[in-house]
């Protein structure tokens, strides 16, 4: 059942009328298509109404919602023959940040981004998008590899922040964020950064400086 947020109830409910008269429409095989099209416009100009005029919590709901496509969705739709690496070559992998190489309109490109779980159980193993030292470093190792084989880059941010956890400070959080933005700054290949849901704070930075859209 899909995820509804509460100021989107009223949406719902047209949505539901709508579909009910359909279904009762199709079984009776009455003609409903007046009533049906009322229902729609109504439904086009609640939707814009609510949408026009969300404020900031509302915007961060949106941006958090558990059904909104995360980076491998987007890998999966938009780039051909994805090869995912792994490892940041001094301590481990971080599955919270997922990264690569495909092809883009036949193009090969770097592929780069933060990465939450559809549910409860994969959020855990991503830990909720919120990288560990180890996944800027990954990053930062799939840009210099790109910058050498000549590729542009492609990131996906969506992280509530970098883990301010104490094992991820111990390992350098601070200075694996900082030395991924200088990488960024300085890198010789195109740079794209798409915000794709959150993008809070220095976790976000930390594989989001170039062309942000």
């Amino acid at each position: 059942m899909a995820a509804i947020l509460e100021f989107e109830k009223p949406i719902q409910e047209l949505e539901n009328k709508i579909n009910e008269l359909r279904a009762f429409s199709s079984e009776k095989g009455i003609d409903l298509s007046n009533e049906i099209a009322i229902l729609e416009k109504r439904a086009v100009e609640v939707r814009e109404s609510i949408y026009g005029s969300l404020n900031s919590w509302q915007h961060v709901l949106i941006a958090r919602h558990p059904e909104r496509p995360n980076t491998y969705d987007y890998i999966n739709y938009i780039f051909e023959d994805f090869i995912e690496l792994h490892g940041d070559r001094y301590f481990g992998d971080d599955p919270a940040v997922v990264g690569g190489i495909g092809r883009f309109n036949g193009r090969a490109v770097t592929v780069i981004g933060q990465l939450k779980g559809k549910d409860t159980k994969e959020n855990l193993a991503r830990n909720f998008g919120m990288a560990h030292p180890e996944g800027y470093r990954k990053a930062v190792r799939l840009m210099k590899q790109a910058e050498k084989f000549k590729r542009p880059v492609i990131c996906f941010i969506d992280t509530p922040g970098a883990y301010p956890g104490i094992g991820a400070e111990e390992r350098g959080q601070f200075e694996a964020i900082a030395g991924s933005i200088l990488v960024m700054a300085t890198l010789k290949v195109p740079i794209i950064a798409v915000v794709i849901g959150e993008g809070f704070s220095g976790g976000a930075l930390g594989i989001g400086v170039g062309d942000r859209i």
